[in-house]
């Protein structure tokens, strides 16, 4: 983001404002400004003075209390916010919004703003399923207030069922996708394949490499961020899944190639990062290879090349590929522009100890079809995806 942004979050009395906390930490590490609004009843589970030292700003409360300046306070915030969250959001307080009820600062705020407004529901199963208060939301919705639907657990209660707080990290990462400074993606559908695939040998043994995800995971999320609807295609990795993507999990070249035909002929842009394993063994042994005294050899047979195929089959789609060399980096990924009919590769020196596989960082080159070369300066692979789909972009 471009500039720093004002959150205004309102904090209701339930049972989850405890995890409004972590929250508020959270999006505070963002270098966002944090503003809390308390009602009567959410100062019954946690004093101000907690919120107050996580957001670096004073808590409001009582819409009747001395201003700390000459301002109207529910108004000056309403014009101070980029965006309003709600969380917890009670059941009340829905059902305030939603029939234009404004009898405290936290409602007359929300009333006031013109910023987006983001409801955390969290409360008991019975309740959040009730047709008055599935009505309210339904129609809060129809006025274009968003949601960050509640998760399926155990309740505070003792109940099992859906009313539970979304995690934090959903809840913020749907703030900062909404705060996004870019939005040059809305109503474009992107692909990104992501991580390596593994070769089975037997049903204990298989060959991979050391791809971990980390570049196409933030493709996705910048994809996502910028407005695009995104189908991410994993092999295995350790990475949680993005928020707010269609995550379909592989292992094989195999089921990549059929998970990624069957979404490409719908998108507009495919980027495919993931280190797909090029070769296979010839025969796999449906039984565990004993260990003996010889030698054992295994004989492999080249896979499918997944990105030229899909070269082969594509129309308007834009295509992007990715070259890791350990040697000849330019003259390599020219070769896979032509031979694979991409629109741009992005090359990376897998020598390199401190970018690549596993690192934060990347130092990457991206060649276009037109035989344009854009040598980068090493920088964190969210940075890396942005310069990309600045350039796709233009």
């Amino acid at each position: 983001m471009c500039s720093k942004k004002t959150v205004v979050v309102g904090v209701t009395g339930g049972i989850a404002v405890y995890k409004a906390l972590d929250v508020i930490s959270s999006l505070k590490k963002k270098d966002l400004d944090i503003h809390v609004i308390m009602t009567k009843n959410a100062m019954e589970f946690v004093t101000p003075l907690s919120f107050q030292s996580l957001s670096q700003n004073m808590v409001i409360s009582d819409m009747f209390a001395e201003p700390k300046a000459f301002e109207i306070q529910h108004i000056s915030l309403a014009k101070k916010a980029d965006l309003m969250l709600i969380v917890p959001a009670t059941a009340n307080v829905i059902g305030k919004v939603a029939n234009g009820i404004a009898d405290d600062m936290l409602t007359t705020t929300i009333m006031a703003t013109k910023a987006p407004v983001v409801f955390a529901p969290a409360m008991n199963t019975n309740m959040y399923n009730n047709v008055i208060v599935q009505e309210n939301i339904k129609k809060l919705k129809s006025l274009d207030y968003k949601f960050i639907p509640p998760a399926s657990g155990r309740l505070a209660c003792g109940d099992i069922g859906t009313g539970k707080l979304a995690d934090t990290n959903t809840i913020v990462e749907t703030v900062l996708t909404m705060l996004y400074d870019k939005k040059d993606l809305v109503n474009k559908k992107v692909l990104v394949t992501a991580g390596p695939t593994i070769s089975p040998i037997d049903p204990v043994r298989f060959i991979t490499n050391r791809s971990t995800g980390k570049m196409g995971f933030a493709i996705a999320e910048e994809a996502r961020d910028r407005g695009a609807d995104v189908t991410l295609i994993s092999g295995p990795t350790s990475l949680v899944p993005p928020v707010g993507v269609k995550y379909i999990k592989v292992e094989t070249n195999e089921e990549m190639l059929r998970e990624t035909l069957n979404h490409f002929e719908q998108q507009d842009i495919v980027v495919k990062s993931a280190a797909v394993a090029d070769y296979k063994p010839k025969q796999y042994s449906t039984t565990k290879i004993k260990k003996s005294e010889s030698e054992l050899s295994i004989d492999f047979i080249k896979d499918t090349d997944i990105l030229k195929t899909l070269g082969e089959t594509k129309k308007n789609q834009i295509l992007v590929g990715f070259a890791a060399e350990s040697n000849d980096l330019i003259k390599n990924a020219e070769a896979k522009v032509r031979t694979k009919n991409l629109d741009y590769i992005v090359a990376n020196d897998i020598t390199s100890r401190d970018t690549g596989f596993a690192s934060n960082d990347n130092k990457v080159t991206i060649i276009t079809k037109e035989g344009k070369i854009i040598p980068m300066e090493k920088m964190t692979k969210r940075e890396v995806a942005r310069e990309l789909f600045n350039l796709i972009n233009t």
